[in-house]
């Protein structure tokens, strides 16, 4: 163990080497304060150079470097003697002692250069002195997208961050590889359930019930039906689906109903054969139909007449084809009905001219015949053809005509007696007699009778007369 004496002497050098280290940290904070002094004035540094530098995503910045004379001194013999005393580093670097006293220079972060002459700050110190779309790297904005995605990504920085994805159309980790989509790798494994089959539609994976299943093709498929219970009334089930329980009928027959999921099957009529296997046509020709009905129609024997003429018409057949016609005392069509005569029905159709009417009546034996005549306004032979008169009325003749037997003629024609003059005014017919004839102008004009009168003469010369 130390004497009590030497504790105190090793605790007096301590207490020495303690403010040693001090007065030196003092002197530094001393040159720190002088070089942050001389860097806020950058009107006393001497201009030392100009760089220029383009970064990758095309940006050119200069920078120029300029060097403090207060930092130039010291000489390399104080390096050594004084350590980091007096900052023996270059302009904007950082010193550091080792172990044995030696100063050791260095660039601070975000800045570059050589530490012993000139360290220049970076373009940027974090992602904030930078565009969002540009990422702070070794005191550069750079492009976070570069060698950040895998093969065949896309990258959008955002945020200073590079953000990866896979184009449309690919899938697969967009950080490592990117590759094209397979439509087909959607139904491996299959979406679907069972008993059901995945296709790909329009890019889609659609699911769908196999043959002979229904059901929901996402949960799974099942048979159509195992029984006929499993049909509707008019179904059974064969080979596990329900099918028309009528397709139990043989070729040619007719289904009319279903019982019990069992068809009743009948061969039409004027078929022959069996309903379950085949009904065949009564006939394949009019050799094989017998007399009664000798024509053969879609392989039935038929009688022509059936349904041929119309209601109350007599039917014959001339060979094969149907002739219609109404009994002597009934009248119609024979092809629609016939029915007893009537009176009308002799102008039915009408047997008289054009522009004739037909009317009923008699004639000089009182038997019933049609009689014709001329529409009113018309004349003309009725029994062939009747033509519009010139008129109608005296309206549509000029003034000194009149219309008469549909005709515009002159109304004096007959109208006046022997002797007498006519003059036609206003559809009429003037009689008068003429100047010195006399009596009834629409009976006789006669000329006037004059007798002769006595003159006598007297002797003074005066004549006289009827004296």
């Amino acid at each position: 163990m130390l004497s009590r004496s030497l504790w105190i002497h090793v605790l007096i050098v301590l207490a020495a080497i303690a403010w040693a280290n001090a007065e030196d940290q003092a002197n530094a904070t001393a040159v720190d304060d002088k070089k942050l002094a001389k860097r806020a004035i950058c009107s006393t540094c001497s201009y030392n150079g100009r760089t220029y530098y383009t970064y990758g995503d095309g940006r050119t910045v200069e920078r120029q470097y300029y060097q403090d004379p207060y930092y130039t001194q010291y000489s390399r013999a104080d390096v050594h003697v004084n350590g980091c005393h007096g900052n023996p580093c270059g302009v904007n670097a950082m010193c550091q002692e080792t172990a044995g006293g030696r100063p050791v220079c260095s660039c601070p972060p975000g800045h570059t250069g050589n530490p012993l002459t000139h360290c220049n700050r970076g373009e940027c110190l974090d992602n904030v002195d930078c565009r969002s779309d540009l990422q702070c790297q070794n005191g550069r904005c750079v492009n976070p997208c570069i060698g950040s995605c895998g093969t065949n990504a896309n990258c959008e920085a955002r945020n200073h961050v590079a953000v990866c994805s896979c184009p449309h159309g690919f899938n697969g980790d967009p950080f490592t590889s990117c590759r094209q989509n397979d439509p087909e790798e959607q139904c491996h494994p299959s979406p679907c359930g069972v008993n059901s089959k995945c296709e790909i539609l329009n890019g889609v994976p659609t699911c769908s019930c196999l043959p002979g299943f229904v059901g929901n093709p996402l949960s799974g498929c099942r048979h159509e039906c195992d029984h006929d219970g499993d049909c509707s009334a008019r179904d059974m089930c064969s080979n596990f689906k329900c099918v028309p329980a009528c397709n139990q009928c043989g070729t040619g027959a007719s289904c009319n109903t279903v019982t019990a999921h069992r068809a009743v099957c009948e061969c039409p009529k004027g078929y022959i054969g069996s309903p379950y296997t085949e009904c065949r046509p009564e006939c394949y020709g009019d050799s094989d139909c017998p007399a009664s009905r000798p024509a053969c129609f879609y392989g039935i024997c038929k009688n022509t007449c059936d349904g041929a003429c119309g209601i109350g018409a007599d039917c014959k057949l001339r060979g094969l084809t149907p002739v219609c016609s109404c009994p002597r005392d009934m009248t119609g069509d024979p092809f629609v009905m016939c029915r007893p005569f009537t009176p009308a029905d002799l102008c039915e159709p009408n047997p008289c001219g054009t522009n004739a009417i037909c009317i009923p009546g008699h004639d000089n034996t009182g038997r019933e015949r049609p009689v014709c005549n001329c529409l009113p306004g018309h004349t003309g032979n009725p029994l062939s053809h009747c033509s519009r008169g010139e008129c109608l009325s005296n309206n549509e003749c000029p003034d000194n005509k009149a219309c008469i037997n549909y005709r515009c003629v002159n109304p004096c024609i007959g109208k006046c007696g022997s002797g007498a003059i006519c003059e036609p005014k206003s559809h009429l017919a003037v009689c008068k007699c003429p100047h010195g004839f006399s009596g009834d102008a629409l009976v006789s004009c006669r000329q006037t009778t004059v007798h002769p009168v006595a003159r006598y003469i007297n002797n003074d010369g005066c004549h006289t007369c009827g004296k």
